[in-house]
């Protein structure tokens, strides 16, 4: 079974996506151990307050203990764009998977270049609550490729 966490900079979802994001962890329930990591602290609310330098320093602080073992994955809209396909490969390959997701200024170079991979989910620009819904809905969709169940068609 696949062990999947998602870090996010982020505050707390409103309840509407919450419900959303709770359907797919529980469809996803039978091929991955999925959790969902919010963070956002003091230092982060200041810096984004301050600079879009301070505010990815102080991303990349609060995400750097996270990068552990396993296959290390950033979310950034200039990171390699997959098809639904490619993503299961991905999947596939990596049976421990950590999904980063930045704050409202996304991440700096620094961060990306410590991770594995960084991927994009789009060429458009999500907020971090639909951007949540999205990796979710693929996650799940690429475990239906990779497994055959008839979803993704």
């Amino acid at each position: 079974m696949h062990k999947i966490d998602i870090y996010m900079i982020s505050k707390k979802d409103d309840k509407c996506y919450e419900s959303i994001s709770k359907e797919f962890l529980k469809m996803s329930k039978k091929y991955a151990s999925i959790e969902l990591h919010t963070i956002f602290n003091k230092k982060i609310n200041q810096a984004q307050s301050k600079t879009e330098k301070e505010a990815k320093k102080s991303y990349t602080e609060a995400l750097e203990p996270f990068l552990k073992n396993g296959y290390n994955i950033a979310l950034d809209p200039l990171g390699v764009e997959l098809d639904s396909i490619e993503f299961a490969k991905m999947m596939k390959n990596s049976p421990k998977i950590n999904f980063f997701i930045g704050g409202a200024y996304g991440f700096e170079e620094e961060f990306l270049k410590m991770c594995d991979k960084s991927i994009s989910l789009s060429r458009l620009t999500f907020s971090h609550k639909i951007a949540k819904l999205v990796l979710l809905e693929q996650i799940y969709r690429a475990f239906t490729i990779i497994n055959l169940h008839p979803y993704h068609k």
